[in-house]
C-alpha cells in the first residue's frame, strides 16, 4: 500500500503543438481541466480526434482499487466540457495510453497492454465505441506507451520496454514497417536511447520546423516528472540521432496537479496534456509506520 498515489487529471490548451513547442512550454495559454475523479481513481494519457465540429478524447480510466486500467471516451462541447462517457475498450489486463490514428481510411488505437505480453493493434468498427482487435505484433519486448507515426513514406513505432524501472523509464525502442498492420521490423540500435531525462515516449510525434518532434517523459526525479522534445536529426532503418529540449515549462493554471506531467498530445488546434498530484494515503502511512516500528524494536 502506498504512502502517495498519482492522481492524474486531463486538460485541453487552445493551442496547437507546435505553438507550444515554439514557446517551450505549455505556460502561454491557460488549460480547460477536466472535471476531477472520483476518490481512488484518475483518468490519464489523453489522445483525441475531431469529428463533426466535435472533440472526441480517450484516455486511460484507472481505479486503484482494481488496480485496472481501461480505455474511456469522452466526447466534449464547443467549450470542452464532457457532454457523454463510456468505456469503449476493456481487457482483461490493464490498458493505458489509447494513442488515436486516421490512416488508410480508417481509425486505429495503439493502446499499450505490456501486461498481455504482446501489442494488439485495434480499429475502429464503428466509431467511437467499438474497435476490434486487428493483428498481434511482437517487438523484441511487449511494448510500454508504443507511439506511432508516419516519416518519410514509413511506419515508426517508437515505445520503452519492459524489464526494471530503470529500462521502463529510460530507455527508447524503435520499430518500422510499410504498413500499418505490418511486417514489423525493430530497429538494429534498440535501445536506440538510453537516458532517464529523454527516452520514454510521452505523447504524438509532429514535425515542426521541418524536424520530427517526439513528445518524451522526464523520469530523473519521479515517474511523468517532465516532459521535453526530443528532436530528431536522423531516423532511418539502421540509424538514430537525436536531440532533446529543455524540460518544457508548466501550466500556468495546474493547482494542486503540479508534480508531473507525462502526455503531450497533438489534436489539430489543441493540445491535450495530463498532469499529477500526490494524494496522501492514511492506510499506506500507517502501514510504513509500523514497518518503522518494527525496525527500531528489531
Amino acid at each position: 500500500m502506498p504512502i502517495f498515489s498519482d492522481i492524474w487529471r486531463v486538460g485541453v490548451i487552445e493551442r496547437p503543438i507546435q505553438a507550444i513547442a515554439s514557446a517551450g512550454g505549455l505556460h502561454e495559454a491557460p488549460v480547460r481541466w477536466l472535471p476531477e475523479e472520483p476518490d481512488f481513481t484518475f483518468l490519464a494519457d489523453p489522445f483525441g480526434v475531431w469529428r463533426d465540429g466535435r472533440l472526441h478524447l480517450f484516455a486511460e480510466a484507472y481505479d486503484y482499487r482494481t488496480r485496472h486500467g481501461v480505455i474511456d471516451h469522452l466526447e466534449l462541447d464547443a467549450d470542452f466540457r464532457p457532454v457523454s462517457r463510456q468505456t469503449v475498450l476493456r481487457e482483461p489486463w490493464h490498458l493505458s495510453y489509447p494513442m488515436i490514428t486516421e490512416a488508410e481510411g480508417e481509425t486505429w488505437m495503439t493502446p499499450e497492454a505490456f501486461r498481455s505480453g504482446t501489442f494488439t493493434l485495434y480499429r475502429a468498427r464503428r466509431f467511437p465505441d467499438v474497435w476490434e482487435p486487428v493483428t498481434k505484433i511482437a517487438f523484441d519486448t511487449p511494448a510500454i506507451d508504443p507511439t506511432l507515426f508516419r516519416w518519410e513514406d514509413r511506419w515508426w513505432m517508437a515505445y520503452s520496454p519492459t524489464g526494471s524501472q530503470r529500462d521502463k523509464q529510460g530507455k527508447l525502442h524503435l520499430a518500422y514497417a510499410d504498413r500499418i498492420e505490418g511486417p514489423w521490423r525493430t530497429h538494429p540500435g534498440n535501445p536506440v536511447r538510453v537516458d532517464l531525462a529523454s527516452s520514454r515516449p510521452g505523447g504524438t510525434p509532429f514535425v515542426h520546423d521541418g524536424r520530427l518532434h517526439l513528445p518524451v517523459q522526464d523520469c530523473t526525479r519521479t515517474y511523468g516528472g517532465d516532459l521535453r522534445l526530443l528532436v530528431v536529426n536522423v531516423l532511418t532503418p539502421d540509424r538514430f540521432e537525436a536531440e532533446t529540449s529543455p524540460i518544457l515549462k508548466p501550466p500556468i493554471n495546474a493547482g494542486r496537479y503540479h508534480r508531473g506531467r507525462h502526455t503531450l498530445a497533438a489534436c489539430g488546434p489543441v493540445t491535450l496534456i495530463d498532469a499529477k498530484w500526490l494524494k496522501g494515503s492514511p492506510k499506506g502511512l500507517a502501514v510504513a509506520l509500523a514497518s518503522l516500528t518494527r525496525g527500531r524494536k528489531t
